[in-house]
């Protein structure tokens, strides 16, 4: 046993602990600079953030040496009992956890607070993983890919439950795992066209052009030309794509002829050839008994009815700060002073740091709190500010090596429930990444989830920490001996 443990710590992949390592301590000096005060307590006092924080990382300490410990099969016959024990921790909190700033998502225990949605992570890669590791597995099946979804699900479920869409929105991270171990690029398609229709049609929602609503016209154009694209890459059927086109462009030019002489609706006209192709395609798919007609068409009017629900959904599901979050980060509404104060204020912040920044402790900003949250989910801001374009840049090579790591240890795992376990902390973390950075400087709206290893909070540490670490232990273990 002991000679074993001793192997362990031969082929454990010192590059990525090296990544981790580099990021908690560049993290921990960031959030001293975000939240240090020079005239109250030291950096390394407990009472203070920083001391708090220098506590949670050398607990993370201990549970790596716990986790690395385990043998690497524990994960995978344990994996539903964890992630069943999560599932019903997400829903206690629902019920026990106060409200704070509109969430029901902190359990609060004395001084200790603990989110579940974050630890709820690598406790739903875990099943993921141990279900899709079956004997003869296979996503493309009804069965398999629904229980996966559903595995995906019931936690999104019961976080929205607990008011934290920002802690939600990261399982759908999942899917890019799901692409890679065979899910149809439809699905990838569909969600990331139903981004850019939901986008467009709400950046569009008031301008109108005699009496063309843009928004409805440059969305259904949007649908015609990925019909095309897709019938290109499916079917390769020309004659499809001519017939298609040159009804398009007769049916513009005809409008526009009329157009010289009473008023006309070119969105209308362009919903109109969109369920004419539909139909076309299902004419198709019927006469060739080729299905992946009708899956074509079914995107398209598909695409089109989800047009038609955005309004509802933004009006009458979306809570009015979630609204106005997004209607800030379209520039539809200029709010510097409300809901757009802390992303206007983190782009001063971040702007005023040049090229090489002001030096650690030297940002004003961070310094006189004129930036919410600068040391949690705004915590980049602090990076920004401080060590300038350079330091902003070396962060992001940083954390773009340390995932593309991960995808190369994913890659090299001889086990399925390894590689898709792997694949999930990537997507999870390049999930994260993307989104706090984007919100950040204002391109994404507001939601509200912290930069791993950066963010200050025991929970976020503790729960990317036993994401990793678990992977690690897994990859270690394939030429253990």
């Amino acid at each position: 046993m002991y000679s074993r443990k001793k192997s362990l710590w031969k082929t454990v992949d010192w590059i990525t602990i090296l990544f981790y390592l580099i990021m908690v301590i560049a993290g921990w000096f960031t959030i001293c600079s975000a939240s240090y005060e020079f005239d109250h307590v030291g950096l390394f006092d407990p009472s203070g953030r920083p001391g708090l924080q220098l506590l949670w990382i050398g607990l993370s300490m201990g549970l790596i040496f716990v986790i690395m410990m385990l043998e690497s099969n524990f994960y995978d016959i344990f994996a539903y009992l964890i992630y069943g024990m999560m599932i019903l921790l997400l829903i206690a909190t629902i019920f026990l956890a106060p409200d704070i700033k509109g969430s029901r998502s902190w359990l609060v225990m004395g001084p200790l607070r603990i989110q579940p949605a974050e630890f709820a992570k690598f406790a739903t890669a875990l099943a993921i993983a141990r279900f899709m590791n079956g004997y003869g597995f296979k996503l493309t099946t009804v069965k398999n890919f629904s229980i996966t979804l559903l595995l995906i699900f019931l936690p999104i479920v019961c976080i929205l439950l607990q008011q934290e869409t920002g802690s939600a929105l990261v399982y759908f991270a999942f899917f890019l795992m799901l692409y890679r171990e065979g899910m149809s690029g439809y699905i990838l398609l569909a969600g990331i066209s139903a981004v850019v229709f939901f986008v467009t049609t709400m950046k569009y929602a008031d301008e109108v052009v005699g009496i063309t609503p843009v928004g409805e016209l440059v969305v259904s154009c949007m649908i015609l030309v990925i019909t095309l694209l897709l019938i290109e890459v499916v079917r390769k059927n020309r004659l499809a794509i001519k017939v298609i086109s040159i009804a398009m462009a007769a049916t513009f030019l005809l409008g526009y002829l009329v157009s010289l002489f009473m008023p006309v609706n070119f969105g209308l006209l362009a919903m109109l050839l969109v369920v004419a192709t539909a139909c076309y395609l299902l004419y198709l798919a019927l006469r060739a008994w080729a299905w992946p007609y009708a899956i074509i068409a079914a995107f398209a009017l598909g695409s089109l009815a989800f047009m038609f629900s955005i309004d509802y959904v933004f009006d009458e599901i979306l809570e009015p700060h979630q609204q106005i979050r997004i209607k800030v980060s379209l520039g539809l509404e200029d709010d510097s002073t409300g809901a757009g104060y802390n992303v206007n204020q983190s782009k001063i912040a971040i702007g005023s740091g040049g090229l090489t920044g002001k030096g650690f402790l030297n940002g004003t900003q961070a310094k006189l709190k004129y930036v919410p949250e600068q040391d949690t989910d705004f915590i980049f801001c602090t990076v920004g500010e401080e060590q300038g374009f350079v330091g902003s840049t070396l962060v992001l090579l940083l954390f773009a090596a340390f995932i593309l790591r991960l995808i190369v240890l994913a890659e090299r795992q001889s086990s399925n429930f390894a590689r898709v376990y792997g694949y999930c902390v990537a997507s999870i973390f390049m999930f994260h990444v993307a989104i706090n950075i984007g919100m950040v400087i204002g391109i994404v709206p507001v939601i509200g989830i912290p930069l791993p290893f950066f963010s200050y909070g025991g929970s976020a540490l503790w729960a990317f920490t036993i994401l990793l670490f678990i992977f690690l232990r897994l990859d270690a273990s394939r030429r253990e001996r």
